[in-house]
């Protein structure tokens, strides 16, 4: 996707929301780096209340379209179930949920590495082969020492929420200048 496809598309949007979007990344990122624990925990809490809501939601919209109701009803169960045991254990889901995410990304890093690598033998080139071996390298650190990742997640989430941020903001300012063509034209 290049950047003038993405003005378009977020032109859509209003300006000012996506401005929004972009303090509140800039601001997320700043919380971060200042209160990793305390701002994990509330982030944790933001992604229990939405598995909750989510479950929910899904079990109601079994009523309105009865299509793949199994699947609803067992996402629904699901997200019930996700969302309650992470808001009745706010701190042990602040550890788990982060140190399953860097697990989940240590195993992914090494099937792209292997991937990588089997792509650079069937003449992917080399640049293909030391990208696999980087993921693979990534993905046993990754796995050797996930409590050590876990620590380093919000520095690193923090880092590019503040870069993500401003970059959105950069953006709001953009689509805000580009004209808008009157209605039926």
């Amino acid at each position: 996707m290049n950047a003038s496809s993405l003005t378009e598309r977020v032109t859509a949007t209003p300006w000012w929301l996506v401005l929004l979007e972009g303090i509140a990344l800039f601001l997320a990122g700043i919380l971060l780096l200042t209160a990793p624990l305390t701002t994990i925990v509330f982030l944790v809490q933001i992604l229990g209340l939405y598995w909750l809501v989510t479950g929910i939601l899904s079990l109601v919209s079994i009523f309105g379209d009865s299509s793949s109701w199994g699947w609803k009803l067992f996402v629904g169960i699901l997200g019930i179930i996700a969302g309650l045991a992470v808001l009745r254990h706010p701190l042990w889901s602040s550890l788990l949920i982060p140190a399953t995410l860097v697990i989940f990304l240590g195993i992914i890093a090494i099937v792209m590495g292997a991937i990588n690598l089997f792509q650079a033998f069937s003449g992917g080139g080399w640049g293909t082969a030391l990208l696999g071996v980087i993921n693979i390298i990534l993905g046993i650190i990754l796995l050797s020492s996930p409590m050590m990742a876990v620590a380093a997640l919000p520095l690193v989430l923090g880092i590019f929420a503040i870069v993500g941020g401003i970059a959105t903001i950069a953006l709001a300012f953009r689509v805000r200048s580009v004209p808008t063509e009157p209605a039926g034209l």
